[in-house]
This record gives C-alpha cells, sequence and structure tokens, in this order.
C-alpha cells in the first residue's frame, strides 16, 4: 500500500497497531488532535487496533442503555467527547481512529460519516457481504443486522474517534448495553456470514478501502 499512487493529494501516516488498551489510544488521539490544531500543516493519521474488553459512552449518551449499574460493575466504562450513545469494543473488533484535516477534504460533517460509512460497505463487498445503511441511522448493517458502529469529534476541522467493525468478537459483550441505544437492531459479527474470518485478514481490506474513499496515500509514521 505504501506509495502505491505518487500523485495523491493527501498524505496519511498509518499506524497497524495490535491489542492497544483503550485510554491509551484515546490520549493519544488527543495529542496528535492537539498537534495538529496547533499546526494544521501536519500529515493526517489513521490508527487501526483492536481494545481489550471497554465500554465507552458519547458525550450526550444515556446511561440507561447500560444494563448493570455503574456504581458496582467490574466493567471499563468511560464517557468521552464523541457523539453517539454507548457502544462495547473488545478483541476480534477492528477499530479505526482517523485524525484528519477535513479542510483538506470537504468542510462538511455528515459527507464525513458517509466516507466512512463507504469504506466499510467497500470491505464488506470485498467479502461478497452487501453492506447497507439505514435512514437516519449512523453505521452499516448487513441483512438488518448492525456489524459496524460510527462515532466522531471534530475540533477546528480536526476529526477524532471513528469506526468499529464486529470481525470475530466475542458477542457477549453486546447483551449488556442496548448498543448505540437502538433496541430493535440486532447487531452481528461478520463470522455469522463468514467462519473463521479473522481481524489479521481484513486489516490489509480495511487500509485499502480507506486510501480509496479518501484519495490518500498512505506513508510510514516519523519516528
Amino acid at each position: 500500500m505504501f506509495g502505491s499512487n505518487p500523485f495523491h493529494s493527501h498524505r496519511c501516516w498509518l499506524y497497524n497497531q495490535g491489542l492497544t488498551p483503550y485510554i491509551d489510544a484515546l490520549n493519544w488521539q488527543r495529542s496528535l488532535v492537539s498537534d495538529r490544531i496547533k499546526d494544521p500543516s501536519l500529515d493526517d493519521v489513521f490508527i487501526l487496533l483492536e481494545h481489550p474488553s471497554v465500554y465507552t459512552l458519547g458525550q450526550g449518551a444515556d446511561p440507561k442503555f447500560l444494563k448493570f449499574d455503574l456504581q458496582s460493575h467490574n466493567h471499563q466504562v468511560y464517557r468521552i467527547e464523541r457523539g453517539g450513545e454507548v457502544t462495547y469494543h473488545c478483541p476480534g473488533q477492528l477499530v479505526g481512529y482517523p485524525i484528519l484535516n477535513l479542510q483538506r477534504y470537504r468542510k462538511d460533517l455528515h459527507w464525513y460519516l458517509r466516507q466512512l460509512e463507504e469504506v466499510l460497505i467497500n470491505t464488506l463487498s470485498f467479502y461478497n457481504l452487501r453492506g447497507e445503511r439505514l435512514p437516519g441511522f449512523t453505521g452499516v448493517w448487513v441483512e438488518g443486522r448492525k456489524v459496524a458502529a460510527i462515532g466522531i469529534k471534530v475540533s477546528r476541522w480536526i476529526t477524532m474517534h471513528g469506526f468499529s467493525l464486529n470481525v470475530c468478537p466475542d458477542m457477549t459483550g453486546f447483551a449488556r448495553i442496548v448498543p448505540c441505544g437502538i433496541p430493535d437492531k440486532p447487531v452481528a459479527s461478520l463470522t455469522e456470514w463468514i467462519p473463521n474470518l479473522t481481524c489479521d485478514e481484513v486489516r490489509a481490506t480495511i487500509v485499502q478501502c480507506f486510501a480509496q474513499v479518501f484519495d490518500i496515500e498512505f506513508v510510514e509514521p516519523p519516528m
């Protein structure tokens, strides 16, 4: 993927990470965004990783969508600055964090959300799965079941947070929440359609689809 097209107008550092504690990735994103607010000429960044088991709530999320008591639970829970309701991350789910300066693309948050959905729909189509949007919702569904969630934060047109795609996670963690606050839309993993699919297989596909949708050239991050 690196240097695949020298005429791309956007350079982007690619960090293809392994299992990363949520708080570490959150602080990393905040640092990258802060650096780019101070110096908008810095290259964009795309982080792709997995998290240990963790629940996150968007800044306006309603705790009623948690099915456990926040005072007496033993789960990791973070309220963060993204939009959206509660979601769940765990190994087997690929999480993408684009740190993009939208002034280089389009200063339109709805456009950006649709582009993220397009990355995921194109990724699914690589595996002959038909990813769909549902009117009025953000995310991607296959046969009426949600396989990808999206929640973002944008500061001075610099993006953070992003998307999660359920490749092969243990889905039991989702039973403890109302995912994204949508009680009547079940969640699913790609292994329901493609048994034995792994995150390592899907990583390269997501990277390729992301580069195509955003018309970017991935480059090795500086040391």
